[in-house]
């Protein structure tokens, strides 16, 4: 076991029992802990290493100040503040090698607020009573590993003993196996997005950069993955980016379930990498099984990818809007930056005799971007394919080739 400690991170009043039998499970494996404690109303059952005093004043508060306000809401937000600081702080002194939680929906919210708050690749646990739902609120763009507790984390018995133990052994397992090899001599990495209807495009364009010595990353663009992304990039973990697929643009627009929110598309311009960006699937719109599509979009263009896919035709006024958008925050980027425009179309889909071929829809996207994109900031290339043509993805990938060297014999 590595002398790094495990951050165990949470209310140890109201839970105190839960996290001390969490704690012996841990030091059984051999691990070693750093306990601190979120907890707000009363003493702690155990000692910790970081009392709820310090987490509160890194909030920005203290603990009499929250108690005398009794605002649940606002003590949450300052012990969830405070205590990404504090993890954040421990990691970065080389404290720390991972982090366990345990909770209800506000133990939840603190703890995974402190996850999030550490790298990609440190091991991060949290044991809930929410994590069988919707979890993108804990864990957003994070790698962070969540269990249902089954039970309410509310005493021991023959359930909570097995789940914590499990959860134990979990964090400990990842600690001691924890990847932390020097990289600093590996290929350049290149951040890639694709969906299903633009993979021929991206696999492309990925064969050709890896043969020619970088390493890509490809995303799925769900949400989550331009998220990722775009955390990613913002890290300084990534070279260049070949942001084929912006169709997270279309959901945040139109109101799909694969909205990557408003900062989508600014991250590789903030930090100033190159960045070649294309039109992937931005004739769709993504909804879960076809019954849950919201009753005003029924009337619209649908179809079914799967059981649990439906896609909706974006209209030319959606287009025309989207053109908008991207052209405005690529008018942002500090570095260089290559828009693509394939001009038969934007998907596999988006084809003659596909479902989602409109040459009128096409047609509204690309005259708003040649209206609105900046030629001094962004250059634009239009090109007489469909996006999945081999010639586009290697004119892409090229181009982003031609970017990174110019930037490597700029150094």
């Amino acid at each position: 076991m590595p002398e790094k400690k495990i951050a165990v991170v949470g209310t140890f009043d109201t839970k105190g029992k839960e996290f001390e039998y969490l704690i012996r499970c841990i030091q059984r494996n051999g691990g070693q802990v750093l306990t601190i404690d979120t907890g707000i109303k009363d003493a702690p059952t155990f000692t910790p290493d970081i009392s709820r005093n310090e987490v509160a004043e890194r909030g920005g508060s203290s603990i009499t100040e929250l108690v005398k306000k009794n605002d649940r809401g606002e003590a949450v937000d300052v012990m969830m503040k405070g205590a990404a600081q504090i993890v954040a702080s421990l990691y970065e002194q080389g404290e720390i090698a991972g982090i366990i939680s345990l909770g209800g929906s506000a133990g939840t919210t603190i703890g995974t607020y402190a996850m999030r708050a550490l790298p990609v690749g440190v091991p991060k646990f949290m044991v809930s009573t929410v994590a069988s739902g919707d979890t993108r609120a804990y864990i957003g763009e994070k790698d962070i590993a969540m269990m249902y507790s089954i039970v309410d984390i509310s005493g021991i018995n023959r359930i909570s003993e097995a789940i914590l133990s499990n959860a134990a052994h979990a964090i400990t397992g990842m600690v001691n196996f924890y990847n932390q090899e020097d990289h600093s001599d590996s290929k350049p990495m290149i951040a890639a997005t694709m969906f299903g209807v633009t993979t021929p495009c991206v696999t492309e364009a990925k064969e050709y950069l890896e043969s020619k010595g970088y390493e890509v990353l490809v995303f799925h663009a769900t949400g989550s993955g331009g998220r990722s992304m775009e955390s990613l990039i913002e890290g300084g973990f990534i070279a260049g980016v070949l942001d084929i697929t912006t169709t997270e643009l279309a959901d945040e627009l139109a109101g799909g379930v694969f909205s990557a929110g408003p900062d989508r598309l600014l991250a590789a311009g903030r930090k100033g990498i190159p960045q070649v960006v294309s039109l992937g699937a931005l004739d769709m719109v993504n909804f879960g099984p076809m019954e849950t599509v919201p009753e005003k979009c029924k009337k619209r263009k649908l179809y079914k990818h799967n059981a649990t896919v439906t896609l909706m035709r974006t209209t030319k006024e959606e287009n025309a809007q989207l053109g908008k958008i991207i052209s405005e925050k690529l008018n942002q980027s500090r570095g260089p930056c290559s828009l693509f425009v394939p001009l038969n179309g934007v998907s596999f889909i988006d084809a003659e005799g596909k479902p989602f071929y409109g040459k009128e829809e096409d047609q509204a996207l690309f005259e708003s971007i040649r209206k609105h994109l900046d030629p001094s900031k962004v250059e634009l290339i239009e090109l007489e394919n469909n996006i999945n043509d081999k010639s586009f993805a290697l004119a892409m990938a090229q181009k982003l080739e031609h970017m990174l060297q110019m930037e490597g014999s700029n150094k």
